[in-house]
C-alpha cells in the first residue's frame, strides 16, 4: 500500500544525501519495491523524506525527478549548502509526519530490505531500535577504530550502543519530538534519542559494501564526531583531567622536595637534568591536552550562544 502525502503515513524513512549520484538510482531500484512490499504486508502507509545536504553533483536533480515519478510517497528537502549528516537528519525529523521514523544511509551499505525488521520492532512497542552490523564490510582500521570509540564512549557516557556507526535506526514519534525540542548546535542523534528511550532494543542487520563512491567521513571527521559525542553527553573527561592534575601536582611537589633535599645533602649536581627535561615536557603536554579538552567544552558553549540556524532549507520538493 502506498501513501498519499495528504494522508499522515505510519512510517517515515529519512535518507540524507550528499554527492550520491552514482548510487542513487540503485537505491531507488531497491528501496521502493522493498517499501511497497512492506506496506502491503503490514497494511500501512509510508513516506520517503530525502534530504539533499548541499550536494555538488546531480543528486538534487535526481531527487527532483524521483519526486515526479513517485509523488505519492516522496518528498525532497534541499539544503542551501552542506550542513552535515546529523543536521540533515534533524531536518528530516522536522518534515517527517509518520508515527514511526527510520533513518537510512543512501550508500546501500545497509540494505533497504532490513527496514521491515526495524518496523516490526517499532510496531511491537519499542520506542528506539538500534542496529548492529553483521559481518561488516569495512576495512580493518575502521572496524578497530569503531570498536575503540564504542568502548570509550560507553565508559564515559554510560550510553549502551553496540554499534554507534550504523545509520539504520528506528524511532517512535515521541522520541523524535523530544530530540527536536533540544536546540543544541551539535549533537549525536542516536545517543540523544537513546537517553530519552523508555523501551529501547537492538537488532542485527546485514551489511554490504558501498555501492558507489567513497565514505564522506574522513579520519578527522570521525574524531570530531566522537569529541562531540563525549563532550555533549558527559563532563567526566573534565573530572578525570582534574584528578590527573591533582596527582601530577602532588608528584611534582614531591619531586621538588626530593631534589631540594638532595641538593643540601649531596651538593649541586648535573646528573638527571635530561630526566627533568623529559618530565617537564610531559607535564607541558598534559597541560596542553587539558587546555584542548577545556576548549572543546568552551567551543560548544560558543556555538550555542550564537544561536545561528543549524541548517538552511533552500526548497522542499513535494506534491502540492
Amino acid at each position: 500500500m502506498t501513501a498519499n502525502l495528504a494522508t499522515s503515513p505510519t512510517l517515515s524513512i529519512i535518507i540524507p544525501v550528499y554527492n550520491e549520484e552514482d548510487g542513487l538510482q540503485a537505491l531507488f531500484d531497491r528501496l521502493y519495491p522493498a517499501l511497497d512490499t512492506l506496506a502491503a504486508k503490514r497494511n500501512i502507509l509510508y513516506e520517503l523524506v530525502f534530504v539533499n545536504d548541499g550536494s555538488k553533483d546531480r543528486s538534487a536533480g535526481m531527487l527532483a525527478k524521483q519526486v515526479e515519478l513517485r509523488p505519492d510517497v516522496t518528498r525532497a528537502v534541499l539544503f542551501h549548502s552542506n550542513f552535515g549528516q546529523h543536521m540533515a537528519i534533524m531536518a528530516g525529523f522536522e518534515y517527517a509526519r509518520g508515527e514511526y521514523i527510520i533513518t537510512l544511509d543512501a550508500d546501500l551499505q545497509n540494505p533497504p530490505e532490513e527496514i521491515d525488521a526495524l518496523t516490526d520492532e517499532l510496531l511491537k512497542g519499542h520506542d528506539y531500535v538500534g542496529t548492529i552490523r553483521a559481518d561488516r564490510r569495512d576495512s580493518f582500521f575502521r572496524k578497530f577504530a569503531s570498536r575503540a570509540m564504542n568502548q570509550l564512549r560507553q565508559s564515559i557516557t554510560h550510553i549502551t550502543m553496540t554499534d554507534q556507526g550504523c545509520m539504520l535506526r528506528g524511532y517512535s514519534r515521541r522520541i523524535v519530538d523530544l530530540v527536536r525540542q533540544c536546540d543544541e548546535s551539535n549533537t549525536f542523534i542516536p545517543a540523544l534519542a537513546y537517553t530519552f528511550a523508555a523501551n529501547p532494543t537492538e537488532i542485527t542487520v546485514k551489511h554490504e559494501e558501498r555501492f558507489a563512491g567513497e565514505s564522506k567521513y574522513s579520519l578527522y571527521q570521525l574524531i570530531r564526531l566522537n569529541f562531540d559525542l563525549v563532550t555533549g553527553f558527559s563532563v567526566m573527561p573534565l573530572q578525570i583531567f582534574s584528578a590527573l592534575g591533582m596527582l601530577l601536582s602532588l608528584a611534582a611537589g614531591s619531586l621538588f622536595v626530593y631534589l631540594l633535599v638532595r641538593r643540601f645533602v649531596l651538593g649541586a649536581e648535573v646528573e638527571g637534568v635530561f630526566t627533568l627535561f623529559a618530565l617537564t615536557f610531559f607535564l607541558i603536554g598534559v597541560m596542553l591536552f587539558g587546555l584542548g579538552l577545556l576548549g572543546e567544552y568552551i567551543g560548544r558553549i560558543y556555538q550555542q550562544v550564537r544561536q545561528r540556524p543549524r541548517y538552511v532549507v533552500q526548497t522542499v520538493l513535494e506534491k502540492k
